[in-house]
């Protein structure tokens, strides 16, 4: 896997941009303010926590970054592009191409073997068979399950599941990894091991990291920078240097 730049970007300049970004639902006469004001920048390379506790706007946020949502106003800009100005068929390959997304409940295909799971974005992107394989044997062997290839995910635990999830959310090489509670179904050693696995990526790869997550304590300890969020707005933004050793080399400068 290539170390990703932010070359096409003008020097200095922010791979991702929110801009007083809002998301307003409306439920009878009721409005709810899911995200309400939001506003930051994060530089290429980045390892960022979005903290809050639940209804606070976190994943809200992080949806609107995956082009998943749209705002009902504001912009979101990533490298440059205002995600509100992209059609759904430029809004996918953007999706496909930009962003890898992991999940708390890991959305694997239960009906494909691992391989099978892995390989679908590139199949999705047209890869070639020949290289898909490659791709998709490198991929698992990067997580540790090269050996588990051919199972499918009810024959692997949470932590083997999840390995997957990542595997197959890096398969495309993208610039952003967008993580949503990637523990939350994980026990603590389990968990250690991921996040050790998105730190290995964030500072091997130049790969910009935004996760989401309840835990101050998980945050601090992989995240270069900490953003707090409640009610939908920006409460706190702290620079942070993570405990994990190696993990504090890039830093989030402002």
């Amino acid at each position: 896997m290539d170390r990703h730049t932010d070359s096409s970007l003008p020097n200095g300049a922010p791979a991702i941009r929110i801009e007083d970004l809002c998301r307003h639902y409306h439920m009878g006469e009721t409005v709810i303010r899911a995200v309400d004001g939001v506003s930051l920048d994060v530089r290429g390379g980045a390892f960022v926590a979005l903290l809050g506790s639940s209804g606070s706007g976190k994943s809200s946020v992080l949806n609107l970054i995956a082009g998943l949502d749209r705002p009902t106003s504001g912009n979101v800009l990533v490298q440059g592009r205002n995600l509100a100005q992209l059609s759904r068929e430029e809004l996918a390959k953007y999706r496909l191409h930009t962003v890898g997304m992991v999940f708390q409940s890991f959305n694997l295909i239960a009906s494909m073997t691992l391989a099978e799971n892995v390989e679908l974005p590139m199949r999705f992107a047209e890869v070639d068979r020949a290289k898909r394989d490659g791709l998709t044997r490198e991929a698992l062997a990067r997580v540790g399950l090269q050996a588990r290839m051919n199972h499918r995910p009810s024959e692997l635990s949470g932590g083997e599941q999840q390995r997957a999830a990542l595997a197959r959310a890096l398969i495309n090489r993208p610039q952003l990894l967008l993580a949503d509670e990637p523990t939350g179904n994980l026990d603590s050693h389990t968990g250690t091991e991921i996040m050790n696995l998105i730190g290995e990526f964030n500072q091997q790869f130049g790969m910009t990291v935004v996760m989401v997550t309840h835990e101050r304590a998980l945050a601090e300890r992989y995240a270069q920078r900490l953003i707090f969020l409640a009610d939908g707005k920006l409460v706190g933004d702290e620079a942070n240097a993570p405990a994990v050793a190696g993990f504090a080399s890039q830093g989030e400068h402002r």
